[in-house]
This record gives C-alpha cells, sequence and structure tokens, in this order.
C-alpha cells in the first residue's frame, strides 16, 4: 500500500514572516512551539519504518517552516539513507517546498541530480506578494526570482504554489500574466486559511471572492485549452478528473482525506499538515512505527470523520464535483457552499467537455 509522508525537517523555522502564515498559526497552539532540527538519527528510523510499512511507493515531501534551513547535507544523508533501506525496490519520490530565497546552484543540482520535484512558494508579481517578507518587513519577491532563474538554468523541475487571499482572488488575471511571462505553466493556488481562534477577513476570501476567482481563473484555463496550448492549475485539473468518473489526485478532492503522515522535527507525526497540533499527535515514530499508527483508532477517526457530508450534500446535483466542498480544514475556515454552486452552475458543461 503506497505510503505518503511530509517531512518538517527544520520542523516551524522560516527566514521569512509570511503574514497569512498557516504552520505559524497551527504551532503556535502546540505547547513547543518549534520541535527543532530533525536528526539523521530520527529520520533513519523514519526512513526504515516507511519501507517496512509500504513495498510499493514511498513519497518523501519536505516542507516547513522553510525546509532548507536544515541544511544541504542532511538531504544528502536522508537520500543515501533511502537508498539503504529500499531493499524492496519500492517506488521512491522526492519533493521540497520552499521559498526559494535560499536556493543557490549547490541545492539546484543536488535536486535534479536527485529527481526531487520543486514547489516554489509565490503569490504572483512583486505587488501580489507583498505578504511574502522578511522579519524586519522587507520585500522577498527579488530574492524568490532569483531562486527561480537557478532552477530554469539547472532544469530543476519545478512548479508554483500561491496562497489565495482575497487580493489575489480579485488581480489573479494579473498573477496569471505575470507567470505566463515567466514561463510558468503549473500552478496552483490554495485558499488562505482563517485561524480557529480569529474571524479576521483581512487575507480570507469571501463567498464574492472566491467566485471571482473560479470565474476568472477558469475562463483563461478553458480557453488555453481549446487553443491547444493547456496550462496546468491544479484545481481544475481535478474538476476534469472528477467529472469524467476518474479519481483526483489532489487531497481533500476525493470528498474526504487521504492518509498522510506529518513527521516534525523532533519525530512527532500527525496525521495531515493542517492540523499538526498536540490533540491530533499519532505518536513519535522513535517509538511507534508507521504500521501502528495506520491501524490507530485516532488515524482512523481523523479520516472517516472527513467523509461525513453535510445535509445539503445529500441533494446536490453538483456533489460529484464538488465532493462536500474539498478539503476538510478548508470547510472549516469558510463554508463556500453557495460559491461552488454558481461556479458549476455556470461551467459544468465546460468542464465536462474537457
Amino acid at each position: 500500500m503506497p505510503l505518503s509522508i511530509m517531512v518538517k525537517p527544520a520542523s516551524s523555522a522560516c527566514n521569512l514572516r509570511c503574514e497569512y502564515c498557516f504552520y505559524t498559526a497551527v504551532a503556535k497552539k502546540r505547547e513547543v512551539f518549534d520541535k527543532g532540527m530533525l536528526s539523521l538519527e530520527t529520520s533513519e528510523k523514519m526512513i526504515s519504518s516507511a519501507f517496512e510499512c509500504s513495498k510499493d511507493f514511498v513519497g518523501f515531501v519536505f516542507q516547513g517552516g522553510e525546509p532548507l534551513i536544515r541544511g544541504i547535507d542532511f538531504y544528502r544523508e536522508f537520500v543515501s539513507l533511502v537508498k539503504k533501506y529500499n531493499t524492496s525496490g519500492a517506488e521512491v519520490s522526492f519533493a521540497v517546498q520552499t521559498n526559494g530565497t535560499l536556493l543557490n546552484d549547490e541545492w539546484c543540482e543536488f535536486f535534479r541530480e536527485n529527481n526531487f520535484l520543486v514547489g516554489v512558494s509565490l503569490d504572483g508579481n512583486e505587488e501580489q506578494n507583498k505578504y511574502r517578507v522578511y522579519p524586519d518587513g522587507s520585500a522577498s519577491f527579488g530574492d524568490i526570482m532569483v531562486g527561480i532563474e537557478l532552477l530554469k538554468k539547472h532544469n530543476v523541475q519545478f512548479n508554483v504554489l500561491s496562497v489565495l487571499t482575497k487580493n489575489l482572488a480579485n488581480t489573479f488575471r494579473d498573477s496569471y500574466k505575470f507567470f505566463k511571462s515567466m514561463g510558468l505553466s503549473y500552478l496552483q493556488y490554495i485558499p488562505c486559511l482563517r485561524d480557529f481562534d480569529s474571524d479576521d477577513d483581512v487575507y480570507v476570501m469571501n463567498n464574492e471572492d472566491y467566485l471571482n476567482y473560479l470565474n476568472s481563473a477558469f475562463r483563461m484555463y478553458y480557453n488555453a485549452r481549446l487553443r491547444g496550448t493547456p496550462f496546468s492549475i491544479r484545481q481544475f485539473d481535478n474538476y476534469v478528473l472528477l467529472a469524467h468518473g476518474s479519481c483526483p489526485e489532489q487531497c481533500g478532492m476525493k470528498g474526504g482525506c487521504s492518509e498522510q503522515f506529518v513527521v516534525e522535527g523532533d519525530g512527532s507525526v500527525y496525521p495531515c499538515d493542517f492540523y499538526c497540533n498536540d490533540e491530533q499527535c499519532l505518536g513519535n515514530i522513535n517509538d511507534t512505527s508507521f504500521a501502528q499508527m495506520r491501524k490507530s483508532k485516532k488515524a482512523l477517526d481523523f479520516i472517516s470523520s472527513s467523509f461525513e457530508k453535510k445535509d445539503e450534500c445529500n441533494e446536490c446535483k453538483y456533489y460529484y464535483l464538488c465532493r462536500g466542498g474539498g478539503c476538510k480544514r478548508n470547510n472549516a475556515s469558510f463554508n463556500y457552499c453557495e460559491t461552488y454552486k454558481k461556479f458549476f452552475s455556470q461551467n459544468e458543461g465546460k468542464i465536462l467537455s474537457l
């Protein structure tokens, strides 16, 4: 059975202070905000447990905080340990999500040589990227662009992840034009999350904002497909899969959560990046295996609860596309049911035609 592991090698540590960072908000609610740097000893236990648990496929995704803070030597040793323990010849994938500011030639060569898929966090042009700042409030945009040029120079496979704020939702066309001018065609827009203890709407979209984004973005996506010059927006790619009866690949769009383990710097394990809180901790990889955690009541309850449908979903004609609004955490942040109904009522036929 495939196994997906998100690794937090530098825990919540980051060289930026993005104003809307969801992981900072999550970590602040834990008894311990920063779980420290992931040791090679704990990494070895994690890796050996992973290949005991799955003989078919193991995916390692490194996130943060900023995962590159852990240093390149750690990653070299990590890859060596994966080769050591993958005795059954399971398929392995590596990916890393970075803010891009620490990239250099050495990092890029390493990523290319080891077939890492790199995700760069960037919301659009310089004005749209204004929330991604250094601790002193200075802009990170210029440094991110240098990192992107290095990835291109070294032919590293990479895509872009943008946080869909109220501002970005209403200026999407500018974001799209910017990415197109950069030759970037693999995009992912993730709705900005409201903190559980806040009703602040500075960054979080309301229904009108989100509908503006969906309609504007899908119009460009659809027209590009018709012209034969397609680009990828992950959400729409998955709607097309769902429309034709295929299984979506994006977590949350199946109608509930997929199994995933998130390993923090001290070896603590959680069922989801959005729920790395003390209440959802499944144990520690130093004393509990993935196989044991996979069968635990807490892990099973977390996944099963995400498939509970809202009453209005039972009669909704668009449920086959919407799957209850997607991600459990997104639904906890804001109920976009009204938005989805309007969007699908206007675009269902076009989605089905792709």
